[in-house]
């Protein structure tokens, strides 16, 4: 992701004073030197806040009393970028953003009111870095550690503060909170390359697939317990049909498939095959008979009459929605023929209070637009008329069979009172009828969770589809992946680490993302960082893995972490602040202290520069440090962007109200 400084800006409460601006040069070693309490350690926050961040950081008294707004210039490669962020007050943060994007981007002088929010800049900025917006897990047992990544956790690789440049507990920027971190552990292998969009969105459909197969095993085992029961009652169905007189006598000791073929030849009959008495049929029983025939012909004339109905209903209700749609999209374009009309007159946008002549062509394609929805739906409005009236009559034919429908069940209602011979029938009758359908359901659910079944076929399908997803999202893959990438970053990380002030260069160092820090392998011994001494072992590991880190995003087919990295006092284990104060007297007792320490301190400077100059461009690193050009002049990839000493600040002194404020104040000796 390309994504570099090139402003740091200030907005004054005082309208009338203009805003301070800071001037970066992309891809150089970017230095702001200067004294104790200048405003160095506020360039990070002031950075963070403006990308986003979901609390203000900012140090309180003197920058957050005299600024209004805070942002910053950022180039892209889709433009330039303004993202300014207005001063909470008294607020943890403020969501609101005022948001500029182009080629050419004018600094306003002061900002009135916001055009934008923080939610909609953190959204922008996850589009720009092309992450994923899949969860690492999806389903019951996601969390917010497993949630899709975001650019705000990119942070840990832009920011090395002054309480973590050389903290040999802490490697990672705000890895110091137990979400953070655990969020951090969650994408570590996405941002090696070790799992992919594609391997996630495989994850997720393996996921989803492995849903599928838990409850549909479930249904089986249900569906084979009720089955257990149903192939004991095989027997007593195919006796109960052979006293309805559905079949002759067969033999004993058949098998379950003979019984069931038995059964199933059965369910195939007709009616008319059916014989369930010997007595002799009166003239009552023969007109009952084809009553019956009658009621079931018009049952099914009728039965599709009503689906008609019921289809032609839905039909009719889609061309009203689709009308109403129609209108609601032409009332939305009613407002080109206003600003059409208005074009006429004023020739000046109410909404943008843009030129409406530079936009004609537009306006006119709307209207254009508009002309053939107006004519759409008028034209929608003649499909109603001829259909309403097929409509009714559908509606009267329904009305009219079920009328006949009714007329031949009361027919056949006083014949079967009359005659005790045909309601003995009809019992018979409908009994078999009522074990055939019963029947028929019986064999469907034995054949349900037979061997080849469609639910048993469809378990074997999803076992072989899940098999064939795990194989391309292997955890071993993904683990070797993620050990070839951790190697490579080693690797660079062990070419730079002999440039810096380390006790050992000679030895091996690796990013360990699990604990997410570093371990050394030295002489046949594996230490974490902790466990080694010396702040200048601390810092140097810091450097190398961050500088590594950033060498294999930038060698990544997919790279969404930014080119940038801001280390704030990188110095301070040579020069702490007491130290600092301390330097004569020191240097009157060994002369020799000062050179040894400002030689260390120009190896850090000299390293990053060298790492930058390696970037060709695609890298930019701040340095905010207390050290003086004899540690990093002459460096070739070196920008000075200001030096604050003798009153100059990140803070112009005209903007103070206090100016006593800033006496120094000594610090306790640690």
């Amino acid at each position: 992701m390309i994504l570099q400084l090139k402003e740091l800006i200030l907005w004054p409460r005082i309208s009338s004073l203009g805003p301070r601006r800071l001037y970066f040069q992309p891809g150089k070693l970017n230095i702001i030197t200067g004294a104790s309490r200048t405003g160095k350690s506020a360039i990070i926050p002031i950075i963070d806040y403006c990308l986003g961040s979901k609390t203000c950081s900012i140090p309180i008294l003197t920058i957050r009393e005299e600024c209004s707004w805070f942002g910053i210039l950022v180039q892209t490669s889709q433009g330039d970028k303004l993202f300014a962020r207005r001063e909470p007050g008294n607020q943890r943060e403020t969501g609101d953003m005022f948001v500029l994007q182009g080629d050419s981007i004018s600094i306003p002088d002061k900002i009135e009111t916001p055009n934008d929010t923080a939610e909609r800049v953190r959204l922008l900025l996850d589009e720009m870095s092309g992450l994923t917006s899949l969860n690492f897990i999806e389903g019951e047992n996601s969390s917010s550690s497993t949630s899709r990544p975001s650019f705000r956790d990119l942070s840990a690789f832009i920011f090395q503060p002054q309480n973590i440049i050389a903290n040999p507990d802490v490697l990672f920027y705000k890895a110091d909170t137990y979400e953070h971190r655990e969020k951090l552990r969650g994408i570590f292998p996405y941002l090696l390359n070790a799992i992919t969009p594609e391997i996630l969105a495989k994850q997720h459909e393996l996921a989803r697939l492995e849903k599928d197969l838990r409850r549909k095993e479930r249904e089986l085992r249900a569906v084979q317990t009720v089955s257990v029961q149903w192939i004991g009652s095989v027997k007593s169905k195919i006796v109960e049909a052979r006293e309805l007189g559905l079949i002759e006598e067969v033999e004993q000791n058949l098998s379950l498939n003979a019984m069931l073929d038995i059964l199933r030849r059965l369910v195939s009959r007709n009616d008319q095959q059916i014989k369930v008495s010997e007595i002799t049929i009166s003239a009552s029983i023969e007109e009952i008979e084809k009553l019956n025939k009658q009621d079931s012909n018009i049952s099914q004339e009728l039965t599709s009459l009503r689906k008609r109905l019921q289809e032609m209903r839905l039909v009719r209700n889609s061309a009203t929605d689709y009308r109403d749609a129609l209108i609601i999209q032409r009332d939305r374009l009613k407002i080109t023929d206003w600003l059409l009309m208005r074009g006429d007159n004023f020739n000046i946008c109410p909404v943008c209070s843009n030129s409406i002549g530079n936009n004609s062509e537009k306006l006119m394609t709307l209207q254009h637009n508009l002309r053939a929805l107006e004519n759409s739906t008028s034209e929608s409005e003649v499909i109603p008329v001829v259909f309403d009236r097929e409509y009714e009559q559908t509606k009267s034919i329904v009305q009219s069979k079920a009328e006949e429908l009714a007329a031949i069940q009361a027919r056949q209602r006083t014949l079967e009172s009359r005659s005790k011979s045909a309601a003995n029938y009809q019992f018979q009758a409908k009994k078999a009828e009522r074990f055939i359908g019963g029947l028929e359901e019986a064999i469907k659910t034995f054949e349900k969770v037979g061997v080849d079944s469609d639910l048993a076929n469809e378990i074997n399908l999803l076992r072989s589809e899940i098999l064939v997803i795990k194989e391309s999202v292997d955890p071993n893959a993904i683990k070797e992946r993620i050990k070839s990438a951790l190697d490579s970053i080693s690797a660079y990380s062990a070419r730079w680490l002999p440039d810096l002030d380390v006790e050992e260069p000679i030895c091996n160092i690796h990013l360990d993302i699990q604990n997410l820090t570093i371990k050394v392998n030295y002489a046949g011994r594996q230490s974490f960082l902790w466990e080694l001494g010396s702040g200048s072992n601390w810092l140097s590991c810091h450097l190398a893995i961050m500088i590594g880190l950033h060498k294999f995003f930038r060698t990544s087919k997919h790279n969404p972490v930014p080119g940038l990295l801001i280390v704030d006092q990188p110095s301070q284990v040579y020069f702490p602040k007491v130290l600092i104060r301390r330097a004569k007297e020191l240097e009157a007792i060994d002369p020799s202290f000062r050179d040894e320490d400002i030689q260390a301190v120009r190896k850090t400077f000299s390293f990053l520069n060298n790492a930058v100059n390696d970037a060709k461009g695609r890298l930019q690193v701040l340095v905010l440090d207390h050290a003086h050009d004899d540690t990093w002049g002459e460096l070739s990839e070196v920008y000075l962007v200001e030096e604050w000493r003798d009153g100059n600040k990140l803070v112009p002194m005209a903007w103070l109200t206090d100016v006593d404020s800033d006496i120094e104040v000594i610090e306790p000796v640690d």
